[in-house]
């Protein structure tokens, strides 16, 4: 069906940043096939669809997330990193995919009703005899209907070998190299309009051997898919590795092959100078998480020198145990306001923001052609945001009315053309039946745990 928006501002994210105070956005095929300003000509066919009173956008892209911690919110949450995660890990181990497909099923809902069209998702626990884990998020994402980037996760460092998560919580190096090919020859789609991606991203340098991180960035080479894994989120992590490796996380992962243009970062909050520069040189991407950042106190990313020197930075959620919000709109204020507590006014403008939350999680997803702006060609991938309503409606500037005001609802979502929310509503899963199931598999998972 050919949808026509028309009558609202439009706010395309393309390479001029260009807005219109009124536009029309037209979608036919599952993409994009006009972009201008004022109504559309009443020579256009389809279903036309006011916009006055909205903010089209093109749809966010949420460039970090586990899923699986929708089931563990609320817990520890007076804790930095390390502590948090050594209070979660018995939690973890015993998730099976009922709680897998659950959590991500309403941590997806969530996020599609706060204008995320696209998320990744990190996985990296798979305690043995659990069911299909991988596959739980991947049928989720396939119900709620967003585009979907889930990486094969993994840890092999327990606490015997020196790393952080307990033993029963890893896995065998090569059991994971084989478990991790098998996903991506079973559900990687190289195609422009893949609804469907996988990545390959251990969990961090403090869980994982030096092995696990070579052979990775070796196999996903092989196969053709992009990288991923937590780096320099922590003071502690730096320390950790300067003790163990001689040099910053970052140097530590150069060394092991891991910068280029088909990595991204989550976090990348401790860096050096040097370091921000050898990201920059190589193409390397980092997702921002400020809300979780915050949350754990580990600081906040240097995004502005990161910015400045070229380096592609999208915006995530992480893990709704460490971000109970769990929505991506909402990051955008966050990533404003941090950026300018740290370094003034400047630091962030509101518009960067917004392109942070669709093409920089493009360019981290290796997906900057097809989504993350309005223009001719690309998905059809379209967020409608009401800013007509109390909070918003005297707000002199649309996109500041998304980015500084409360967070706006979305009217219409599309992912390739197809609906997902319609006059504000999910069509793909009922949001009541989400939460309850969710709720039943929480508690089962939370018996034991000290709050």
């Amino acid at each position: 069906m050919r949808i026509v928006f028309t009558g609202g501002a439009v706010a395309t994210v393309d390479g001029h940043d260009t807005e219109h105070d009124t536009g029309h956005v037209v979608v036919d095929g599952g993409r994009i096939v006009a972009v201008g300003a004022g109504d559309a000509p009443d020579s256009v066919a389809g279903k036309r669809i006011d916009t006055r009173g909205c903010l089209v956008t093109p749809g966010l892209v949420n460039a970090h997330h586990h899923l699986y911690q929708w089931a563990y919110r609320g817990l520890a949450t007076d804790s930095t990193l390390f502590e948090w995660l050594v209070t979660l890990y018995p939690a973890w181990t015993r998730m099976d995919a009922d709680v897998v497909h659950a959590a991500s099923v309403a941590g997806l809902a969530r996020l599609a009703l706060t204008g995320c069209t696209t998320s990744t998702d990190h996985h990296y626990l798979f305690p043995a005899g659990r069911g299909d884990l991988f596959g739980a998020g991947i049928a989720a994402a396939a119900q709620v209907g967003l585009r979907f980037h889930p990486t094969r996760g993994s840890m092999d460092r327990g606490t015997s070998d020196g790393g952080l998560p307990p033993d029963e919580a890893v896995e065998r190096t090569d059991d994971i190299l084989a478990a991790t090919a098998e996903a991506i020859e079973r559900y990687h789609d190289p195609r422009p309009d893949a609804m469907l991606r996988v990545g390959v991203a251990p969990c961090s340098p403090f869980s994982v051997s030096s092995r696990l991180l070579a052979d990775s960035a070796e196999l996903a080479r092989r196969y053709g898919v992009r990288l991923h894994t937590h780096l320099a989120e922590t003071s502690d992590e730096e320390r950790q590795c300067l003790a163990e490796h001689g040099c910053t996380p970052t140097e530590y992962l150069e060394g092991l092959g891991w910068l280029g243009g088909d990595v991204w970062f989550a976090h990348t909050v401790h860096l050096s100078a040097e370091n921000i520069k050898r990201l920059a040189a190589t193409g390397s991407a980092t997702a921002h998480c400020p809300s979780s950042n915050a949350r754990l106190g580990a600081g906040t990313s240097p995004v502005r020198e990161l910015l400045d020197a070229g380096t592609p930075v999208g915006l995530g959620v992480d893990g709704p145990a460490s971000n109970e919000d769990g929505g991506l709109v909402t990051e955008l204020r966050q990533a404003v306001l941090t950026a300018r507590g740290r370094g003034g006014p400047t630091a962030m403008r509101i518009r960067e923001a917004l392109r942070l939350a669709t093409m920089g999680g493009a360019r981290c997803l290796g997906r900057a052609d097809d989504i993350g702006s309005l223009e001719v060609g690309k998905l059809a991938d379209v967020a409608v945001w009401r800013i007509d309503d109390l909070a918003h409606a005297d707000i002199a500037d649309p996109v500041a009315a998304l980015v500084l005001g409360a967070a706006p609802a979305v009217d219409t979502l599309l992912v390739g053309g197809d609906p997902v929310i319609e006059h504000g509503s999910l069509r793909t899963v009922s949001a009541a039946d989400a939460s309850r199931a969710l709720a039943r598999q929480a508690a089962r998972m939370r018996e034991g745990v000290d709050r």
